[in-house]
């Protein structure tokens, strides 16, 4: 699936932070893959190369002020994160255009239509849309690796991992990483508890949607929840005391337990965190 390469990838030490994303990744076995792009992974890993979340993200955006405006990457991209588990390599690609192709939906989904035909002309969409829809005829079966998230941290994403699997290293990253067999057993299990409360619909449908996405890969795979850009974005203080993933978990087991009262407390005080962080997308 991998086309022609970018171009060299800038210094991140030389070019600015870019904050605001955050994402949701899944790093696969070289097994999941077919034989020719294994091949290609395994001679990436070997070279070393090692570019960041950043990295792609400005480059996203230097697509974004060109003239003509490059909405979507004419190329696919040839770049992956990559980790090694246990002595095993594992690989998350970028798919950078295909991630594109789907965030440019879901931006004509949400935008007024004067504020999309000012950043993206009709006919720039238009030819985008086609350039898609020829594209997903030919890959049928095609996903992301990888999911953002834009000024947050989507709430349900914290069901899939543990607050023991938090690291945290100041300036530098907070993520969490777990195997995929706990992420999906969590989610099947949180799953199971808000569906017979009351008031979690939402939470619900967004965690069913998470878990069709997590049954398209491999079960040996690894999933990452990274706050990306947004550990450049909050104040350091409030991110050392972050513990988002242990209140919601918090909240879910005071569901379980039948404490209705509690679970509210805990998860309204966690929606509002990120509530308050959010409405920074509509500031000046």
């Amino acid at each position: 699936m991998s086309e022609s390469p970018d171009p060299p990838l800038p210094s991140a030490r030389r070019a600015p932070t870019v904050p605001y994303a955050s994402y949701l990744r899944v790093y696969e076995p070289l097994a999941a893959f077919p034989e020719a792009e294994r091949a290609h992974w395994a001679d990436y890993a070997r070279r070393g190369v090692a570019p960041t979340a950043q990295d792609e993200l400005r480059r996203s955006l230097t697509d974004l002020v060109r003239v003509p405006v490059v909405a979507v990457p004419v190329h696919e991209s040839a770049d992956a994160f990559t980790a090694e588990v246990g002595g095993a390599l594992l690989v998350c690609p970028w798919r950078t255009r295909l991630r594109g192709w789907l965030a440019l939906q879901e931006l004509v989904a949400e935008f007024p239509r004067p504020v999309l035909d000012a950043a993206l002309p009709p006919g720039v969409r238009r030819r985008v849309t086609d350039d898609y829809e020829a594209w997903r005829a030919r890959n049928p079966d095609a996903r992301p690796w990888i999911r953002t998230g834009v000024w947050q941290v989507p709430l349900r994403w914290f069901v899939l991992v543990a607050d023991e699997e938090r690291e945290y290293l100041p300036g530098e990253r907070l993520r969490y990483r777990t195997p995929m067999v706990q992420a999906r057993r969590r989610l099947a299990r949180g799953l199971r508890t808000l569906r017979e409360a009351d008031g979690y619909a939402g939470l619900a449908e967004g965690l069913v949607e998470v878990g069709r996405w997590l049954e398209e890969f491999h079960p040996r795979s690894m999933v990452e929840l990274d706050y990306g850009g947004l550990l450049h974005a909050l104040p350091a203080d409030g991110l050392a005391g972050d513990r988002s993933a242990r209140d919601l978990a918090a909240g879910i087991a005071a569901l379980r337990a039948g404490d209705a009262e509690g679970a509210a407390e805990a998860y309204g005080e966690l929606a509002d965190r990120w509530r308050a962080v959010r409405e920074r997308l509509f500031a000046n």
